[in-house]
Parts: structure tokens; C-alpha cells; sequence
């Protein structure tokens, strides 16, 4: 039987456009005269050679994998036929060897030495020396890497969920360890109502340590949480590397000046963006500049690729990510968020990942049970999706399970089944944000759904910068750069 989905069509006109377009961006630095921020070029001609080459490579490369035996089922389809899994290969390949091809750009001395004034190009190479930003940029790489690899090995041997919880942690022993050789800095700034007691600044040494291991576990995991319909984790990776995109922009070198009137958020300063060598948001900091490079240059490849995969992986699916994809998203964001230091401002742009992992530690951590598969129910008469339940058929919940899911029954996050003679817990809802859509918003299709999943990582994304901009005064004074 022939099967029900074709692939999508990948008109020609779009390759013969792009590409001249990509090219121009990746030779402009090497022409005089020398744009300002030359790298940033570069970066972006790779960034749309990463659309393309996900946008053609994923469907021509399917059936090798379907071959392999890396195919699964649509759970929510009412067809059968194998679609070609652990397509996130072929993005973290794609991605990472772009970023290799883009080393001699942000790394190199020649660039600079092309205008012929001698001058340092304007934040190029920052404050730090050459050998240290490479060195951070390798090991990187070096984690981006090794995600790939713990990804596949995931999605080949299909782990369960308590085990794969630490896995990210070894990927992050290169960022780790490049970071602790630097010198990295461990001290945080103590937030106002606590200063009394602790002063300015704690050094938290070791621990600051546990807690970019534990970010970069959370920014791993909560993606692949997040998951089990059609668009879903590639759609959040992207919006994410979206709005880390957008604070980056912030402060980078802009032609013209704005102010942001942030006293309507009951902050008592504005922000100032822009202006001549104000460097946005950095005020004429050649190091934050730098660090906000670094991060662009490992964002604009990943919306590029993201956008590409997107495309195959929409409703309804001709591709699946498998859980590479979110090893190496969420492994991407880690290591913007710990080596450009902004890993509390990443975190608020993880609102609805934080949200869903909140809501699903009673399942993740065994109090209660969790079935192989939380994604919602589908029904094929209607083709609509409801909230699928854990059933407590073979014993009854325990004391504390009772307890922690009556309590969230209250707060609304969860549909409970009580047997009305005993009152005993039958069932209920999985305790995941999709299922919590369903069961505050009715039952919808899968499509739809993950429209919502997007209205609320955008929002999510919104009040993140509300918060950082606009209401971290109350925690903290001066200039939060």
C-alpha cells in the first residue's frame, strides 16, 4: 500500500536564491572594505546554508534511515506507515559542521589585517585572547559533540527516563573543564534583601559548578519532555534560540539610539540601546559584546537548521527528531548561557519547560506511576486528542501519591477518577502541559495543540524579558548587564 504521506515539495527557485545571497554573507568579511562585525556576517551566509542543507537533506536522507531500522509510528495517526526517526542526526551534523567551517572567521587575525589600518575590528576579538576564545569555542563544540553522540546512542537504545536524566552531564564535562582551566568566574551578585547578611558578592565555587551541570541537564531534558506530537520540540528549540537571539541584538553596535521606557513597569530607569559605539545595551563593553557574539554565533546556525527541519517535522510529519535533536538543541543553549553568562536570563526564556518539569516530577521521580508513553490520547473517529490518564489497575495510588495528586486536582492541573464508594484514586490525567491544555482548553487536534505550545512558549518568552528588563530592579540596583 502505498503510503499516505508524500514528501513535502522542495522547490528548486528556493536554492538557486539562497545560495548566491549565503555565499555574498560568507565572502563579505573577506572584502574591503572590512564591515563592522565581520564575523557576525559570516555566521549568517552559514546560517542559511544550514536552512537549506536541513531543508533538502532531511527528506533525501529519510529512507536510509528507515533502511537502518530508525523508522517509528505516528502514535496520534490513524496510518502506520514507518517515518524515518533520529532525524536529528542529520541537523546536529549539519549544525556542527558548519560551526567548524566557521572557526577561521571569529578566530583568525587576517580578517582584521584585510582593511589594512592594523586596527582590532570592533568586537572581533574581544578582551580575551585569541587562545582563550578559541578554546572556549572548541570545547564547545567539543559538548555539542559528544550530545550528539549520547543522543543517538539514546535514541538507538531506547533509554528509559531515569537513566538518561544524567546523561547530559557527561557532555558537559569539556564546557566544564575549559571553564574551571580558564579561571572562570564562580562569584554571584546577592540580591537586595539578602545582602545584609551575605555582602555584594558569594563565591559559591564548587557549587556554581553543580549548577551549570544541572543547567545544562534541565536545558537537555526539558525539551525532550516537552515532546510527543508533531512539531513540538523542534518549534521550541527554535522560538528559544529566537529570544536569546533578540537579548544578544541588544547589546551589539547599532547605527541609531533608542530608549525603552521601562518606569512603566515601575522600574526608575530606562534603557538605553544603541548609539555610536555604545555598543546597545553593553554601554561601550568590548567584553560583553564579545560574549554576545559568541552566543549569536551558535544561535543564527541553530534557528537556520531548526527552520529547515521544521518544515518536514510539521503536522503531519514526514520526519521525526528522535532524541538527538533535543540533546543538541538543549546542549547548544547550555553552553551560550554558561560561556557568554547569561544563564539566569536563558533560564526565563525556559518558563513553560520549567513549568511542564514541575509538573511532571511526580511522574518522573516515581511517586506517581509513569507510563512509557505520556503523549495525549488520540481519537480516531474525531481526530481529535484528550488528555491521556495513568490507571491505577493493578494497586491502588500510595498515601503520598494520593496526597500530591489531590493537591494538584485542586490547583487545576489534573482530572482525577474516584471510585465514588471508597474514594479511592482510579485514575489520572498525565501530568504534563499538553495534557494540562487539554484538559483547561478541550479536546482539540494535534495540529492546533502544538500552535498553543508555541502562543505559550512566545508569551513565555514575553514575560522573560518583562522580568529582566523590566522587574530585576526590584532584586537588584545598578546597571544588570
Amino acid at each position: 500500500m502505498a503510503p499516505p504521506l508524500s514528501p513535502r515539495p522542495r522547490p528548486r527557485i528556493l536554492l538557486i536564491s539562497l545560495v548566491p545571497v549565503a555565499s555574498w554573507f560568507v565572502v563579505r568579511p573577506l572584502l574591503d572594505p572590512l564591515p563592522p562585525l565581520p564575523a557576525l556576517w559570516a555566521s549568517v551566509g552559514f546560517s542559511i546554508f544550514a536552512f537549506l542543507a536541513a531543508f533538502y537533506l532531511v527528506p533525501a536522507l529519510g529512507p536510509t534511515f528507515v533502511k537502518a531500522n530508525l523508522k517509528g509510528k505516528d502514535l496520534l495517526k490513524v496510518y502506520s506507515d514507518p517515518i524515518p526517526e533520529s532525524q536529528g542526526l542529520v541537523c546536529a551534523s549539519i549544525y556542527i559542521l558548519l560551526l567548524i567551517l566557521f572557526i577561521p572567521f571569529p578566530f583568525s587575525t587576517s580578517l582584521a589585517n584585510l582593511s589594512g589600518s592594523g586596527n582590532k575590528v570592533e568586537g572581533l576579538l574581544g578582551t580575551a585572547s585569541l587562545h582563550h576564545e578559541l578554546s572556549v569555542y572548541l570545547s564547545s563544540l567539543l559538548s555539542l559533540l559528544m550530545a550528539t553522540l549520547l543522543g543517538f546512542l539514546d535514541d538507538v537504545f531506547d533509554i528509559r527516563w531515569r537513566h538518561k536524566l544524567p546523561i547530559p552531564l557527561i557532555a558537559a564535562i569539556p564546557l566544564l573543564m575549559v571553564y574551571y582551566a580558564e579561571g572562570g568566574n564562580t562569584h554571584v551578585v546577592v540580591p537586595l534583601p539578602f545582602r545584609p547578611f551575605l555582602g555584594l558578592l558569594v563565591n559559591l565555587g564548587p557549587l556554581y559548578y553543580l549548577y551549570m551541570s544541572l543547567l545544562s541537564t534541565f536545558t537537555t531534558n526539558s525539551i525532550n519532555i516537552l515532546a510527543g506530537i508533531n512539531g513540538s520540540e523542534v518549534s521550541q528549540a527554535l522560538i528559544i534560540a529566537i529570544s536569546v537571539i533578540i537579548n544578544d541584538l541588544l547589546y551589539l553596535p547599532l547605527p541609531f539610539d533608542f530608549r525603552i521606557p521601562m518606569h512603566l513597569l515601575g522600574n526608575q530607569t530606562e534603557v538605553e540601546v544603541g548609539g555610536a559605539w555604545h555598543a546597545g545595551m553593553a554601554y561601550g563593553s568590548s567584553e560583553l559584546v564579545a560574549r554576545h557574539l559568541f552566543s549569536l554565533y551558535f544561535m543564527l546556525p541553530l534557528v537556520g537548521v531548526c527552520l529547515g527541519f521544521m518544515y518536514h517535522n510539521w503536522y503531519p510529519a514526514r520526519a521525526f527528531p528522535g532524541d538527538t535533536l533535543c540533546y543538541v538543541t538543549g546542549m547548544a543553549f547550555s553552553v551560550v548561557g554558561i560561556q557568554a553568562h547569561f544563564s539566569k536570563t536563558l533560564l526565563l526564556f525556559f518558563i513553560p519547560q520549567i513549568f511542564n518539569f514541575l509538573l511532571s516530577c511526580p511522574q518522573l521521580f516515581g511517586i506517581v506511576p509513569c507510563p512509557r508513553h505520556r503523549v495525549p490520547r488520540f481519537v480516531p473517529d474525531t481526530n481529535l486528542l484528550h488528555p491521556s490518564k495513568t490507571i491505577f489497575d493493578k494497586q491502588p495510588p500510595t498515601r503520598l501519591a494520593s496526597v500530591t495528586l489531590r493537591i494538584l486536582a485542586t490547583l487545576g492541573l489534573t482530572e482525577l477518577t474516584v471510585d465514588p464508594e471508597s474514594g479511592v484514586i482510579l485514575e489520572a490525567t498525565n501530568l504534563t502541559i499538553l495534557n494540562f491544555f487539554l484538559l483547561r482548553l478541550g479536546p482539540m487536534n494535534e495540529k492546533r495543540l502544538v500552535q498553543v505550545l508555541m502562543c505559550a512558549q512566545v508569551a513565555g518568552s514575553a514575560l522573560a524579558f518583562t522580568i529582566r528588563y523590566g522587574l530585576a530592579g526590584i532584586l537588584y540596583d545598578g546597571d544588570r548587564r
